[in-house]
């Protein structure tokens, strides 16, 4: 007769079979009734981290470091400290953090050699590097942890060490490089060699690493595995905020704004749940989503929200800081940013940084980031690359008077954008080629380019986009009695400033018919924005 399963038999059953609710429980049960071994110790502690508990990850993985030094296995006490230091600094437990960083390096110190946990001590260390401007001295770091993994047969510590290596190639400009050891350490990740907690790592940290390089074939790739991953684990909180974000930054890119907006603010429940890492994202990405609808304060807030995170909100604050008229400020903001970027990301700003200096007329500074955007394209470019370098030549050819390449770069940065599904970009090489061609002096082809730019603009509900495309053709303020009867209730509640999704709810519409609604009348009223609409109608009586 075979003897029933034990709570803790149970736990670890459920935890393979990722079922992290139910493992936590039995894992609790089996602890009140006789206690837990330090490996199971350290089981619960990761599975209460995935269910976004960290205080009780934290204290189980102290409690694993007491036991692991009671039965003399330092290296696995060591280990536990080193995984606690990561965990408190991201939690922003920095003092907690360091104390558990001096203990670590006190039990290695004791050591006859070296050992595993010495690589896991190497890691936050290198992601201080990489944080703090210093790529090269975190590639180091990385690679001394890959070559302790591959030394004691630690995959999980073999996996974060090329995570680490690959990415610094792509901080340093070796994108190539870099993302080819990402991808491999991608395979160890999708055939399930490594743990739940450094798989979600190694996900999100290769998914930031395609951002930087924008590289979207490899984004949407990665993005689908990762959203496969987490659904395979539905009770995870840890990573599905992140994921949540990243997700978000791809349907903006690919014009699904609202269903955009609606993610970025899943995303921001998961970081309630216990996903701090995803705070960042959830509110950028929603600040980018109601700067392109022309939401000004909202998207400030936002942004305000994100950069509490330690992290600047750049470009985004920037480009909304040109929105709002504050065009210095705006160039303050993207100097000083590129200034403190290391390779990778100064290319990810260097568009923004453009399109600022060209908005105060600083044709030189904008000629000067165009050249360096442009400086390392190759024939392996990746296309989101060309085409913002493309985009980005065309704005400084207009500046400098240069009509035939303005229209050159903005077709060929169009035909790009695409053939990414990236309508929005390639609405704005419309505008680009429309202002081209009236240079050229073909006034019927850039009025049908501006045209089909602002039904495109219309239809993503870009107000601002909207109305500088009426600001460019020149068009008059119309008769306020050419709006239609449901338009003027669509001002009426956008003058008690109320947001797309509450007009949508109250007059029973989608919001993307709202959106059409409120492009139209900002285009009947050749007004640049839902404050200048509600000031119109206060003014021509339109609403008491």
């Amino acid at each position: 007769m075979t003897a029933p399963d034990t709570d803790l038999d149970l736990g670890r059953s459920a935890f393979h079979e990722r079922r992290w609710n139910d493992a936590l429980d039995c894992l609790v049960r089996a602890d009140s009734e006789g206690g837990l071994p330090p490996q199971d110790i350290e089981l619960a502690a990761s599975v209460a981290m995935l269910l976004g508990l960290n205080a009780q990850s934290v204290a189980y993985l102290a409690r694993a470091h007491d036991e692991f030094l009671t039965i003399g296995d330092i290296d696995s006490a060591a280990r536990c400290a080193a995984w606690l230091v990561m965990f408190l600094m991201d939690m922003g437990e920095h003092a907690q953090g360091n104390g558990w960083l001096s203990r670590a390096r006190h039990l290695l110190e004791g050591m006859a050699g070296p050992c595993a946990a010495e690589g896991y001590l190497l890691i936050p260390a290198a992601l201080g590097a990489l944080r703090s401007g210093n790529p090269g001295t975190g590639h180091e770091m990385f690679g001394r942890a890959l070559e302790l993994g591959r030394s004691f047969h630690d995959k999980d510590l073999q996996a974060l060490g090329q995570l680490g290596v690959g990415t610094s190639h792509v901080s340093l400009g070796n994108v190539e490089e870099g993302l080819q050891l990402l991808d491999e350490v991608m395979v160890s990740v999708t055939s399930g060699e490594i743990s739940p907690i450094p798989a979600g790592i190694i996900y999100c940290a290769v998914l930031g690493s395609c951002r930087l390089s924008h590289d979207v074939r490899r984004a949407h790739e990665w993005t689908s595995a990762l959203e496969r991953w987490c659904g395979e684990r539905p009770d995870m909180v840890m990573f599905s905020g992140q994921c949540q974000a990243y997700r978000a930054e791809l349907l903006i890119l690919h014009g699904a704004w609202d269903e955009a907006l609606a993610v970025a603010r899943a995303a921001e429940g998961r970081v309630r749940k216990g996903d701090p890492d995803a705070t960042f994202g959830s509110w950028y990405q929603q600040g980018e989503v109601l700067r392109l609808q022309g939401f000004l304060a909202e998207a400030a807030k936002a942004y305000g929200t994100a950069a509490g995170t330690g992290f600047e909100p750049v470009p985004g604050i920037a480009l909304l800081q040109l929105a709002q008229g504050k065009a210095i400020q705006a160039q303050a903001t993207m100097r000083r940013a590129l200034e403190g970027a290391e390779t990778a990301n100064r290319r990810r700003l260097l568009p923004a940084a453009v399109e600022v200096e060209l908005a105060l007329g600083d044709v030189a500074a904008a000629r000067a980031a165009l050249n360096e955007l442009r400086e390392p394209q190759h024939s392996g470019s990746k296309p989101l690359e060309l085409a913002l370098a493309s985009q980005a030549g065309a704005q400084v050819s207009l500046a400098e008077g240069d009509a035939t390449a303005a229209l050159r770069d903005a077709r060929s940065a169009w035909r790009i954008w695409y053939s990414l599904e990236a309508p929005y970009y390639a609405a704005g090489c419309r505008v680009l080629a429309g202002r081209a061609y009236a240079l050229l002096g073909d006034p019927d082809t850039a009025a049908m380019e501006f045209e089909a730019a602002k039904a495109e603009f219309s239809d993503l509900g870009g107000t601002p986009a909207v109305a500088e495309v009426l600001e460019l053709t020149g068009e008059k303020p119309k008769d306020s009695c050419s709006l239609t009867a449901r338009e003027m209730e669509v001002l009426r509640l956008v003058a008690g400033g109320h947001s797309n999704r509450i007009i949508a709810r109250e007059l029973y519409l989608s919001e993307k018919t709202v959106a059409r609604h409120v492009s139209n009348i900002l285009s009947k009223l050749a007004v640049p924005s839902r404050a200048a609409a509600t000031s119109h109608a206060f003014e021509h009586g339109l609403i008491r």
